[in-house]
């Protein structure tokens, strides 16, 4: 008898910045392709307490905790890891005003239009996801690609 295995859940929490109609992403080094800043949540820490160390360590930055705000939850396929991985992210919204500079795991950081990364030669499914939701609210606005 065959038994379907269930999908692992891979639990991250994920910082939403947006400036000028563009989502903030950095660059993974190890996955090459362009994330949400953010990282796994460890065992025994509340996602905000993995968002803080996690955004510390992509984006060299103190987050003012009293600035966070939940804005959503995404469950997508967990890009760049094994088959049969579901990532489950808490996205919390955020207004940079601090100076970010890029860690020793990120290769860069940006602000993309979903046009811009569309482009990308990798995309993500959580961005993707992200990207969708901020357009239906009217968070950020599409404009179409000039050839």
């Amino acid at each position: 008898m065959d038994r379907k295995e269930h999908p692992r859940r891979l639990y991250t929490v994920g910082l939403v910045v947006i400036q000028e109609n563009k989502l903030l992403l950095a660059f993974s080094n190890h996955k090459k392709a362009w994330y949400l800043p953010g990282g796994k949540v460890d065992a025994g820490e509340t996602p905000v307490d993995a968002l803080l160390r996690e955004i510390n360590e992509e984006l060299g930055i103190q987050l003012r905790i009293t600035d966070l705000h939940y804005y959503t939850h995404i469950t997508a396929p967990a890009f760049g890891e094994k088959e049969n991985i579901i990532m489950e992210q808490d996205c919390y919204g955020y207004t940079l005003t601090e100076k970010i500079q890029a860690g020793n795991e990120i290769g860069g950081i940006q602000f993309f239009s979903p046009e811009q990364y569309a482009l990308e030669p990798a995309q993500v499914p959580g961005v993707i996801q992200l990207f969708e939701q901020l357009s239906t609210e009217v968070i950020l606005t599409r404009h179409p690609v000039i050839q």
